[in-house]
């Protein structure tokens, strides 16, 4: 704002000067007095607004009542009268001098004096050129008298006689007869006009000025007196035929500038004393506007000054309220010498002194704020879920660990109890009773914590993106907090707990191949010998049951040993060789060996199965021989699933997935799905909807791909709200 102003100021007197000296030079007054005076103008309106602006200021800050706000405007007030009141005077005193002044240019006597000098040189060039004309008419008789004499020489001798500078005898039509002087030297010098011509043969002689209105002072003229008379007839022997005598001479250098000067002045005094209006206006205009830039000028000097000096009181007055407002950051302090610059800086250094002061418990409060924001950095990250309640069970706050657990958007409930959640109520629940026991044992045994295990749905049905009845199972663990809040504590450990059944399982089958394979060969064998050495020793109806009862036993005990062969291959399954291998190659391989089971058999377990193959699919990591058993596997189950369905119908699918860098290879089958108590738990060995199956395919499965690093799915299809079959999914990654 000060800077403003003062560069407002600043072009304000600039250009004054500026229309000042434009009043000292006439010629430079008139060409840009204009331009200088709406310049000036709009200068003087930009600090009429910027006085205006500030004014508006002051009064809204006298207003609101903000400190300093009328010795601000007193301030302005006197500096504003200082700088006004003389300048009013001068302005008075100068309009009255200029409007006198300018009518006492303008007089009679002037006018009267310039008049008769103007008469005068018009007097004088007259008489100059009358008595040329008679001079040449006496010359015009003389040359027709001289008709022995060449006309050449008669034409000099009259030049030296009226001192002229060029003589030229011309025929009365306008050609050229003969010249003297400088237009002898000339192939077609100025001939008369035929005005001229038609004038002299009427008066007989004639004088005209020429080159005077072309002429300016002070540069050099070519003024001159051309004179024309006529001679007597007949001339120069028979010739009849009339002739023009045409003598010039300049006129006096001195002469011709007096008169120009005369005339020149003439001329400014008759435009002036028709312009002096004008003039009285602008030079009128020019004095109001030198006021208006000096009182806008001196109202806004007397802002500024009167801003420096109520400065330090307003910085003193902002700094207490801020002070009192609890805000002790740097307040700004004066450099001056004065009183009111060295208050201002004691009261700066005392707010620093508080401010130190408040910043060494601020610290120490960020110090624990910074712990606590750790603690929660920790808490977000942790893969394990963390509730806490408060000691009626209502959830406080959550980590992002419980909701990716739970599944069920946790930080909604807040306020809410954890077994009114939807989808885990019965979680909730439990958690309630596990809580209300520990708090009864512990006041009885001391107990620091809970923990217990518990198995729940990952979300309630119909929840999108879950499938349904895919059970997790959860380890809890719960304590108290200071002021009575509960702590729990949980993390997922179905991958373990699957794991452990893995392995549970692998240990039954090798133990059950052991225990097992070993008395199958000696019952067979015993079987097969009792039957040859009763073979015809027994009658009729004796032997067909010794027959049968022997090929019972034969068929059941292959149907042990194929158990017990597919028991041991779960459980020594080899390690996986990952090689690089084309699966839309390994599949199409897989489906020809299905092609010719059909075209041998038409039995209901061979349904037709469509192979839709993504051509982008790149090789995946993988062991060939471990993967024809997973599509087999696959393959079978979804032919044997769609056994007895309306519609018969078996796909397998890859896919490339560009975002995800991964090859899916889905299976697809028409039957009737699995139950929601074997969809829990397909993955685990001896599990099946089969009267005939092992339940040990889709573990082989999960195994096979665990060993490829695999992601396996598996769900129910369910199109328009039908369910439709089941759908199984193997996500590999792609060969480097």
């Amino acid at each position: 704002m000060v800077a403003g102003a003062l560069l407002m100021v600043g072009i304000a007197i600039v250009l004054l000067f500026l229309l000042t000296q434009a009043t000292n030079n006439r010629e430079l007054y008139e060409q840009n007095y204009g331009r200088l005076f709406v310049l000036n103008t709009v200068v003087a309106g930009l600090l009429l607004l910027t006085i205006g602006f500030v004014a508006v200021r002051l009064v809204l800050r006298l207003r609101s009542g903000k400190f300093g706000s009328r010795l601000l405007v007193k301030l302005a007030a006197i500096f504003a009268l200082v700088g006004f009141a003389p300048g009013l005077l001068i302005y008075v005193v100068s309009y009255q001098f200029v409007s006198r002044s300018i009518e006492s240019w303008f007089d009679v006597k002037v006018e009267g004096a310039l008049d008769a000098g103007l008469s005068l040189g018009r007097s004088t060039l007259d008489a100059l050129a009358n008595d040329l004309a008679s001079k040449t008419r006496s010359a015009a008789v003389q040359l027709a008298e001289s008709s022995d004499t060449p006309v050449p020489v008669a034409l000099e001798r009259l030049r030296e006689q009226l001192a002229a500078n060029d003589v030229i005898l011309w025929s009365s039509s306008g050609q050229l007869i003969a010249a003297a002087g400088q237009s002898r030297f000339l192939l077609n010098p100025e001939r008369p006009t035929a005005q001229q011509l038609r004038n002299v043969r009427a008066q007989r002689q004639l004088a005209v000025i020429e080159g005077l209105d072309e002429a300016t002072l002070g540069t050099t003229s070519n003024a001159r007196v051309k004179a024309l008379a006529v001679l007597p007839t007949p001339t120069f022997g028979l010739l009849a035929e009339s002739r023009v005598l045409q003598t010039t001479q300049s006129l006096p250098p001195t002469l011709v500038a007096n008169a120009l000067a005369v005339q020149e002045a003439n001329r400014e005094y008759q435009e002036r004393a028709l312009g002096r209006q004008g003039l009285r206006r602008m030079y009128i205009g020019t004095l109001t506007l030198s006021l208006f830039l000096a009182v806008f000028g001196a109202i806004l000097l007397a802002i500024v000054l009167g801003n420096q000096l109520a400065r330090p009181l307003l910085l003193l007055a902002a700094g207490v309220r801020e002070v009192a407002a609890g805000d002790l950051s740097p307040k700004l302090a004066l450099q001056g010498k004065d009183e009111l610059g060295g208050l201002t800086r004691s009261f700066a250094q005392m707010t620093q002194q508080l401010a130190d002061a408040r910043d060494a418990v601020d610290k120490s409060m960020g110090q624990v704020s910074a712990a606590r924001a750790n603690l929660q950095t920790i808490l977000d990250n942790l893969t394990a879920g963390v509730v806490v309640m408060d000691a009626k069970g209502l959830i406080q706050s959550t980590n992002p660990g419980a909701t990716r657990i739970l599944r069920v958007p946790l930080a909604a409930y807040e306020g809410q109890p954890l077994a009114a959640v939807e989808g885990i109520e019965a979680f909730g629940a439990g958690v309630q009773a596990q809580f209300d026991d520990y708090m009864n044992e512990r006041r009885q045994h001391g107990l620091d914590h809970w923990q217990q295990s518990f198995e729940l749905n990952a979300g309630p049905s119909g929840v999108p993106g879950v499938s349904q009845g895919n059970a997790i199972t959860v380890v809890a663990r719960g304590a108290e907090l200071p002021g009575e809040a509960r702590l729990l504590v949980f993390d997922d450990i179905s991958e373990i707990v699957s794991a452990q059944r893995a392995q549970a399982w692998g240990e039954v089958a090798r133990r059950l191949a052991h225990e097992i394979k070993n008395p199958l060969t000696p019952i067979q064998l015993s079987a097969e010998r009792l039957e040859m050495k009763l073979t015809g020793k027994l009658g009729e109806l004796e032997q067909a049951l010794l027959k049968k009862s022997v090929a019972t036993i034969v068929d059941q005990v292959d149907a042990m040993k194929r158990l017990v062969n597919e028991f041991r291959d779960y459980a020594r399954l080899p390690a996986a060789e990952l090689k690089p291998v084309d699966l839309n190659q390994l599949v199409a391989d897989v489906l020809q060996l299905y092609t010719l089971e059909a075209s041998e058999s038409q039995g209901s377990a061979h349904v037709p199965v469509q192979m839709e193959l993504d051509p982008a699919c790149p090789k995946v990591l993988g062991d060939a021989q471990q993967l024809r058993q997973v599509i087999h596997n696959l393959l079978q189950n979804a032919q044997d699933a769609t056994e007895g369905a309306a519609v018969r119908e078996v796909t397998i699918r890859t896919q490339w997935t560009e975002a995800s860098r991964r090859v899916r290879l889905v299976v697809q089958d028409s039957g009737a799905g699995f139950p929601e108590n074997i969809l829990k738990r397909a993955f685990e060995p001896y599990v099946t909807t089969k009267a005939k199956g092992t339940g040990l395919g889709l573990a082989v499965v999960k195994k096979i791909a665990d060993e490829h690093s695999a992601r396996v799915d598996l769900k129910n299809r369910v199109v328009d709200g039908v369910q439709q079959g089941a759908q199984v999914s193997l996500s590999f990654a792609v060969a480097a």
